[in-house]
C-alpha cells in the first residue's frame, strides 16, 4: 500500500519535473529569441552611415525587469514634467483631437514604462576621436590659422554644436534603419529623447561612461492597437528654392 502509493508520489513529481523542465526550456527559449531579434535590429542599425566611417556607436540593450522597474521611476517624472509644460497647447500641423490622443498614448506608455520588453539606448563614444584630435594638435592649429579672425572666432563660437551634430548625423540614420527593421518584423519601437533632460541620472542607472553621449531611446514590444496612416504636410509648403 505505502510503496503503491510511493510510486504514484514519484510519478507525480517526475511529471512536475517534466512541466518544470518544459518551462524553464521555453523560457530559455524565449529568451534566446529575443535576444536575436534585438541583435538583428541592433545589426540593421549598424549599417545605417557613420561619419567618417569612426562607427563610434555604442549600443546599451535592456531587458533586466529590475533595470527597467529603475528607469521607469526616472521615466515617471519625466513624463509628469513634460506633461505639465506642454499643458493642452496644440502645436501647427495638428488638432485638439490629435493632441489628446497622443497624450493619452504618452500617458499609457508612462503608466506601462515598467513592461516595457526591452529598452534600446542610442549612444556615441568620441573618445577615441578626441584622442586623435589631440595628437594631431599642431596641425588642426594651423589649419585654424588659415581661417582669419573673425571666422576663427565663428568656428570657436560653434565648434561645440558642430561636434555635437556630427556625432547626432553618426547615430539618427542608424535610429531610422531600427525603426523601419522593428515595422518590418511587426514590432512596436518609437525614438525618444525625454531622458535627456535628466541623462546623468539616466546613465547612471546604467553605469554609461561619462564620456559617452546618448542619443535616443528606443522602447521596443508589441503594438498595442495598430499602425494608422500619417498625415504630412505637402512638400511645397516646406521648400526653399535657391534660399530661405
Amino acid at each position: 500500500m505505502y510503496a503503491a502509493a510511493g510510486w504514484r508520489v514519484d510519478d507525480e513529481l517526475a511529471d512536475v519535473r517534466h512541466h518544470v523542465d518544459d518551462a524553464r526550456h521555453a523560457e530559455a527559449q524565449t529568451r534566446s529569441g529575443a535576444r536575436r531579434v534585438l541583435t538583428q535590429l541592433i545589426r540593421a542599425a549598424t549599417w545605417a552611415p557613420s561619419g567618417s566611417n569612426i562607427q563610434g556607436y555604442q549600443y546599451v540593450v535592456v531587458t533586466d525587469r529590475a533595470k527597467m522597474a529603475e528607469i521607469a521611476k526616472l521615466w515617471n517624472v519625466i513624463a509628469d514634467f513634460y506633461m505639465q509644460m506642454t499643458g493642452d497647447s496644440v502645436p501647427p500641423n495638428s488638432t485638439a483631437e490629435k493632441m489628446r490622443k497622443l497624450r493619452a498614448a504618452l500617458r499609457y506608455q508612462q503608466e506601462h514604462f515598467h513592461e516595457t520588453p526591452a529598452l534600446i539606448v542610442f549612444c556615441y563614444d568620441s573618445g577615441p576621436l578626441y584622442d586623435a584630435a589631440r595628437a594631431n594638435l599642431r596641425e588642426i592649429i594651423s589649419a585654424t590659422k588659415c581661417l582669419g579672425g573673425r571666422r576663427i572666432l565663428d568656428t570657436m563660437r560653434h565648434v561645440r554644436r558642430t561636434g555635437e551634430m556630427s556625432e547626432a548625423a553618426s547615430v539618427y540614420p542608424g535610429v531610422e534603419n531600427l525603426l523601419l527593421a522593428a515595422r518590418e518584423l511587426g514590432l512596436g519601437a518609437t525614438l525618444t529623447t525625454w531622458h535627456l533632460m535628466f541623462e546623468s541620472e539616466f546613465k547612471k542607472i546604467l553605469g554609461i561612461p561619462r564620456r559617452v553621449k546618448t542619443f535616443a531611446v528606443i522602447p521596443v514590444g508589441w503594438p498595442v492597437g495598430r499602425f494608422g496612416p500619417v498625415s504630412r504636410v505637402e512638400p511645397d509648403d516646406v521648400i526653399h528654392r535657391d534660399g530661405w
